[in-house]
C-alpha cells in the first residue's frame, strides 16, 4: 500500500456508507487512521463504526447529517470542534446525479444537487483548511468526475458541479503551494456504484459494458494521497477520453457527449 500508517492521524470522510467512500473508509481504517465519517444514514454510520473499531483499534466519530441541507458543513465543523479532534485529511467524497432534460427535471433535485456537490463542499474545505495551514500539513481530496471536462447534454447540473469541483480544486492547489497543505482532485469515470440508479441514468449509453469499480476507484485515489497528485484520473481509457477534449471541437464534444449520454 502505497500510504503510510499513521496512527493518530484523523481522516473525515463524507458519504462513506456505500461506492468509492465506503472502500476509501476501509483502506484509511486497514493503515490505522482514525475516522470521522459523515452520512444521512445513522443506523448505517455506527455499525460501521463499531466494526471498523473493532477490527483496526481506531477512533471512530460518526456525524449524521445531510449535507444538500443549507448550514451542514456549519454542523459538522462545529460537531467535530466539540470533539477536540484535528482533520489531517478531509475528503469531500458525498455527491449527487440528475439524469434528465433540463427542461423537464426537477428544480428542487437540482438545487440539492448544486447545494451538496457545490455549496457544501467549498463550506467544509473553507471551515477546515485554515487549521491544516496553522500546522503547515494538511490534505484535501475533493471527488470530481470525468465530467468535469466536458458539458454533459442530459445531465447539465451534474457535469457542471463537477467541473466546478475540479476547477476550484485546482486554483486551491495552486494558492497552497509550499504551504504544507495540498489539495487533490480524483476524476473517475463511470463507476458502478448507486449513483448510476439514483440519477435515473442507469440506461444510458455510458454505463453500458464494463465499467470501473468503486474498489478500483478507492484503490487509485488513496495511491493519490500519497502522491499528492492536483489532478488524478481514474484509469488509462478514462484519462485518454479526458484529455482528447482539448483537441476536439467544442460542438462534436457536446454532441458526442450528449450520444453516451443517450439511452440505449
Amino acid at each position: 500500500m502505497m500510504v503510510k500508517k499513521q496512527k493518530g492521524k484523523t481522516v473525515l470522510i463524507t458519504g462513506p456508507t456505500e461506492g468509492i467512500g465506503y472502500e476509501l473508509t476501509k483502506l484509511f481504517a486497514k493503515d490505522h487512521y482514525n475516522l470521522v465519517l459523515v452520512a444521512r444514514n445513522k443506523t448505517k454510520l455506527e455499525e460501521m463504526a463499531i466494526s471498523l473499531k473493532k477490527q483496526f483499534n481506531i477512533k471512530v466519530l460518526v456525524i449524521t447529517e445531510d449535507l444538500s441541507k443549507v448550514n451542514s458543513a456549519k454542523s459538522i465543523f462545529d460537531q467535530v470542534t466539540k470533539s477536540q479532534t484535528e482533520i489531517d485529511i478531509l475528503v469531500n467524497n458525498a455527491g449527487v446525479a440528475l439524469y434528465g432534460e433540463f427542461g423537464q427535471t426537477d428544480l428542487i433535485k437540482e438545487l440539492k444537487l448544486i447545494q451538496l456537490n457545490i455549496v457544501t463542499l467549498t463550506e467544509i474545505v473553507k471551515y477546515f483548511l485554515p487549521n491544516m495551514l496553522q500546522k503547515k500539513s494538511g490534505q484535501i481530496i475533493n471527488i470530481a468526475s470525468t465530467s468535469a471536462f466536458q458539458p454533459g447534454p442530459k445531465m447539465s447540473v451534474y457535469a457542471a458541479s463537477k467541473a466546478y469541483v475540479l476547477s476550484f480544486s485546482e486554483a486551491l492547489s495552486e494558492e497552497l503551494r509550499h504551504t504544507g497543505v495540498s489539495v487533490t482532485a480524483v476524476c473517475p469515470g463511470p463507476t458502478r456504484t448507486g449513483i448510476i440508479n439514483s440519477s435515473g441514468g442507469n440506461n444510458s449509453k455510458l454505463f453500458k459494458g464494463k465499467i470501473m469499480t468503486p474498489k478500483k476507484v478507492a484503490k487509485l485515489t488513496y495511491e493519490a494521497v500519497s502522491k499528492k497528485k492536483t489532478v488524478v484520473i481514474t484509469g488509462i481509457k478514462n484519462k485518454i477520453l479526458a484529455q482528447s477534449v482539448r483537441f476536439i471541437p467544442r460542438s462534436i464534444v457536446r454532441k458526442l457527449a450528449k450520444k453516451l449520454l443517450d439511452e440505449r
